[in-house]
């Protein structure tokens, strides 16, 4: 059986007990939070845990290391979104200790999908339309400094509204404790 068919029977048996209906909520954000983190499997529960948020209390937004890559994407287009549109009034980067970005390097990726099957005729392509794919691919050195990268690149947006607080932190992976980078109510 395939991983999308489990996923599918589990799904059929979820909707005719009814189990949706302990998670049903409205789409705006109860805590009034946007939050950006890591797409890392182990915040998956822990994050919202140790937020102490439940099911409709933020706006999630996960991507490999909680790392906003361009002030026009698709992450920073998220939270505008939900600043305006869903009710968000706050904005959260959570990085997180032992990230897999740390320390990533493109030719480790570039290896890999080459591995896979992807020729390196289709990664000369990609930098051919001005991509640049080392940098594309590349990790960060420090979450910390990965984090107020993030932040600072929202604090900067022109579509910001006005006195948005926008905070840093960095969730240990495997307790939970969270540290403040940069405390979105006191820095400008």
């Amino acid at each position: 059986m395939t991983i999308l068919q489990t996923i599918l029977d589990y799904n059929e048996t979820f909707v005719e007990e009814k189990k949706y209906e302990e998670y049903q909520t409205t789409k705006f954000p109860n805590k009034k939070l946007v939050i950006l983190t890591c797409m890392d499997t182990r915040l998956t529960e822990l994050l919202p845990r140790a937020m102490n948020l439940k099911n409709g209390d933020a706006k999630i937004i996960k991507n490999a290391g909680a790392v906003i890559s361009h002030p026009f994407g698709s992450i920073m287009r998220s939270i505008i979104v939900a600043l305006y549109e869903l009710q968000a009034q706050e904005v959260c980067i959570i990085g997180h200790h032992g990230c897999g970005m740390a320390g990533l390097e493109s030719s480790s990726v570039l290896s890999k999908a080459e591995d896979r099957g992807v020729s390196m005729e289709k990664v000369e392509t990609v930098a051919f339309a001005g991509i640049n794919v080392n940098e594309w691919l590349k990790g960060f050195s420090k979450v910390e400094e990965s984090v107020m990268h993030s932040v600072e690149m929202v604090r900067k947006h022109p579509l910001l509204p006005q006195n948005t607080p926008v905070h840093g932190l960095v969730i240990c992976p495997e307790t939970g404790k969270l540290e403040i980078v940069i405390d979105g109510y006191t820095s400008s």
